[in-house]
Formats: structure tokens, sequence, C-alpha cells
């Protein structure tokens, strides 16, 4: 009978530890895993399984296309992501909303490789919630086959010419700020006058678009097929060095600048591995691999400075000063995001205008 008790104590004690190893760090039937959510065509591939080889954590790995698609799903619940990797306006909403953990900056030690420029943004002004990935502008793609005149304002997205020739973002904050940069006005606005205007911009310009989309600009692009494009810098500079027929621009008016970061989601139950994660794609050398592979621009200086020139000193990638101080950054809508959510439903859903 004693024997029975030791056996019993015994396997009591291997199920209560196995239970409780299952439940530490991001064990997942013994394995340290974790799931990152991040944009398409946004990071060199083998970056993942290097990762996974050095760390012996696992990760699984899904993409989204706008920054609205991916806070829909996130709102939802339906998902238990650790890391994302959202643009500055909604890493401002969600630690408004309480979603994101404070990240240990201590366990962070490639921290120190980023660009005081880049941290304590008003988005994250303690920098306590976020860590910097990318960077870069919103401008026009063009081909110079097809488009003879300078690119040198948004104006030349209403020009009847390049009708069924001309992409917009399917992002209803980047489309909407391009009509109210054409307009003169601020691409954080709440005034309700402005938006109806640009609303009205939007809707004149629907018979000259072919299509509203990001995956389908690039291709179609590449492929020649299409005039001009809205599009992040970075994929301008992947799109450029595919075709040297197109060139980049950013417009007169003014536009976006924006930044994009790592965060990690409130609740999640593997924070230390996000954070090996976080300091793993900051760490030089992997962050010199990741923006050579995806075009983006890097907000760590030692990366910078080890590119080759035609990626430094590219204005697609690496803006001048002229044009970074007349972009604005995305804040934040709060009480006016219902107004810019309105304005893009009644957009895509207005008749074109012959």
């Amino acid at each position: 009978m004693k024997n029975l008790k030791v056996l019993f104590c015994l396997l009591l004690f291997c199920t209560l530890g196995m239970s409780l190893l299952a439940g530490c760090g991001g064990e997942k039937d013994g394995k340290r895993e974790i799931k990152v959510y991040n944009w398409s065509h946004y990071i060199e591939p083998e970056i993942l399984k290097n990762f996974e080889r050095e760390t012996g954590i696992h990760i699984v790995y899904d993409t989204y296309a706008t920054n609205e698609d991916m806070y829909v799903k996130l709102r939802a619940g339906d998902s238990d992501y650790d890391v994302v990797i959202p643009s500055d306006y909604v890493v401002a909403r969600m630690i408004r909303e309480n979603r994101l953990e404070k990240i240990d900056l201590a366990r962070i030690p490639n921290y120190a490789k980023i660009g005081e420029r880049y941290k304590n943004l008003d988005y994250d002004p303690k920098g306590e919630y976020s860590v910097p990935y990318m960077w870069g502008t919103v401008g026009i793609v063009y081909n110079t086959k097809k488009v003879a005149e300078p690119v040198d304002s948004w104006a030349v997205l209403w020009d009847k010419k390049y009708a069924k020739q001309i992409f917009m973002m399917d992002s209803p904050r980047d489309s909407i700020s391009v009509a109210l940069k054409y307009l003169g006005y601020s691409l954080n606005t709440g005034n309700e006058k402005e938006l109806a205007a640009a609303k009205e911009k939007l809707i004149e310009q629907k018979p000259l678009v072919r299509a509203y989309s990001v995956d389908e600009a690039r291709e179609k692009m590449v492929a020649g097929e299409g005039a001009l494009a809205v599009v992040w810098a970075g994929d301008a500079m992947v799109m450029m060095g595919k075709n040297p027929d197109l060139a980049y621009a950013i417009p007169k008016e003014g536009t976006n600048l924006w930044f994009d970061a790592m965060v990690i989601l409130k609740g999640t139950k593997h924070k230390a591995d996000a954070e090996v994660f976080i300091n793993y794609m900051t760490r030089p050398d992997v962050a010199k691999k990741n923006v050579e592979f995806i075009g983006y621009a890097s907000p760590i200086p030692e990366v910078v400075e080890s590119l080759a020139p035609e990626f430094r000193e590219n204005i697609a990638a690496y803006p001048s000063q002229e044009f970074i101080k007349s972009a604005e950054i995305y804040s934040d809508l709060a009480e006016n995001l219902p107004k810019y959510d309105k304005v893009w439903a009644e957009v895509k859903a207005a008749q074109e205008r012959q």
C-alpha cells in the first residue's frame, strides 16, 4: 500500500510538472512558440528560419494587407498573436485602448542601436510600448514610358489621360490622405467640410482608377501595365529594382511620414519570447539583411551606413530633410475615426461619374 501511495504521488508530480512546463515561456507540446502578425512582403523569409534555429523558438507567422484589416481581426478577439507590427497611429490607438504590454527594454539590448530621432515619438511618447521597425513616406510610383510630364503633384492622379491606368491604395487612411493633401488640408483633419471635399475629390477620380489595391498595384506596375500608383516607399524600392522604367516621386503638397513598430499584445503568455524576437529583429546584421530584401528604411544608423549607395542615396528609401519637413505623421483619429470610415464607405459605394 505504501508503494502504491509513492507511485501515485510520483505520477501526480509528473502530471503537474508537465502542465507547468506547458504554460511557461512559449511552450507548446514541449516547444517554445510565438505568433507573429505582420504586413505581407515585410520580412526576409530566411530571417524567420534563422531565428528558429538560433533560439529554438518556433514562429507561427501570418500576414495582413492594411492596418485596418489587422485591427479588425484583433478587435474581433479570434486570434492569439504575441507580436504585431502596426503603424504609428494604430500603435497610439492600441495604447489608448490598453491593448498592449509594456516592453521590458532591459531585454532588448539592441534597442540602443536605434537612432534617437526614431524614439519616443508622439504615437508612443515614453517609448514604453513599441520598438521601431521601419519608416518611410507615401508617394507615387510612375512608369516613365507612359508618363512624360514631371510627377511633382498629387494632381497627376486626376489627369484624365491616365484613365484606368491609376492604382490607388485599398487603405482608407492613405487614399483619403492623398485627397486631403492635394486640397491643402491636414491628413489628420477632423473638419467635416474638409473631409466632404476629399470624398468628392475621390469620387470624381473613380472613373480614372483601375483598382484600389495593394498587392495588385505592385504586380501590375512591375509588369508595365499601369501608369501611376500610390505606394509606400519601400514597395517603390522593390518595384524599381524589378522594372527600371519605374520612378518614385514625393508630391510637393506634402505626404505622410510613417513609422511602423513592433508591439506585444496585452495578455500574451509568451512575453519573454516575444522580447527575444524583437531584440533579434533589431540586431544590425539581421536588420541589414531585412532592409536589403524588403526595400524599406531602417531606423538603425549602423545599418543605413552599411548599405550600398543605391539604397542609402535613393529618395524613395531615404528622403531628404526637405521632404521630411513637409510631411505629416498620422495621429490617432480617436473620435474622428467614424468620419473617415463613413467617407471611405461612400467613396467605395459611389457610382463612377462619366
